[in-house]
């Protein structure tokens, strides 16, 4: 006896929807609380208003009358505003390396590039944020240094030499977070750092000191020196596109290539 077969009618499943993205508003709260959830990472946030507040308690003690300016106050806290900054961007971009929870993160966004970005954009962000803060203190510095010396508060930093600061600070964080995309590990990272904040500029202040040829030439290949304009003077023309031509070697070109090599390297 031959088995009969019926033919069954295809049972056809719904499509599913593709899910939404994950809202970069989101990313960027999540990366804004990896900066805060550890021990080490809340005290390095919470540094940049201690040290500022210690800065300026310095400048109030031991600056001589004549010293108590926003100036003063301003230079004091920029200081150590300089070092943190950079290391905060580097340690952003690292923790995913260096503490091995990045195949979770590029798990759930597997856009790797969002996350960066979102990594980006919160970075700036704590350093705008900072730096408004340490202003703030800086002017409660300067009101009661003033008070307490008995004279009028001097106010001899404008508006635009205020933006510039701004500015300076913000780039030497990208610095840092560019640091971070190419090594991806916070110790080596942090070395590079150190390496291009301070011997890279004694190098070439000495090759200036000595050859002709590089002194002019200087400005046009030194990120630093090009930034330092920031911090002296209202910029000219001619030192905003030596900051532009600078920026383009030192910190564009490096942050593209390091963003490609995030994109295309092996989690593990």
């Amino acid at each position: 006896m031959s088995a009969v077969t019926v033919d069954r009618p295809a049972v056809r499943t719904p499509d599913r929807p593709a899910p939404a993205p994950i809202p970069m508003t989101r990313l960027a709260k999540v990366e804004l609380r990896k900066m805060f959830d550890t021990r080490s990472g809340f005290w390095l946030m919470a540094s940049i208003v201690i040290l500022s507040v210690l800065a300026t308690a310095a400048t109030v003690i031991f600056a001589p009358d004549s010293a108590i300016t926003y100036e003063s106050f301003a230079a004091a806290i920029g200081f150590p505003m300089s070092v943190i900054l950079p290391i905060i961007a580097i340690l952003s971009v690292t923790g995913e390396w260096s503490q091995r929870n990045g195949l979770t993160t590029f798990t759930l966004v597997p856009s790797r590039g969002r996350v960066i970005w979102a990594k980006a954009l919160v970075a700036v962000a704590v350093a705008v944020v900072s730096m408004v803060i340490a202003a703030l203190v800086g002017v409660l510095g300067n009101l009661l240094g003033s008070a307490i010396n008995g004279t009028d508060p001097v106010w001899d930093v404008s508006a635009t030499a205020l933006a510039q600061i701004f500015l300076a600070n913000v780039l030497g964080l990208l610095v840092g977070f560019m640091l971070g995309v190419v090594i991806r590990s916070s110790a080596p990272a942090i070395v590079g750092y150190f390496i291009y904040s301070a011997l890279l500029p004694t190098v070439f202040g000495m090759l200036a000191a000595f050859q002709d040829w590089f002194a002019d030439l200087q400005p046009w290949v030194d990120f630093n020196y090009a930034q330092t304009a920031l911090f002296e003077e209202v910029m000219t023309g001619e030192q905003w596109t030596q900051l532009a031509v600078t920026g383009l070697v030192w910190l564009v070109l490096p942050i593209a290539y390091g963003v490609w090599r995030v994109l295309r390297s092996e989690v593990k």
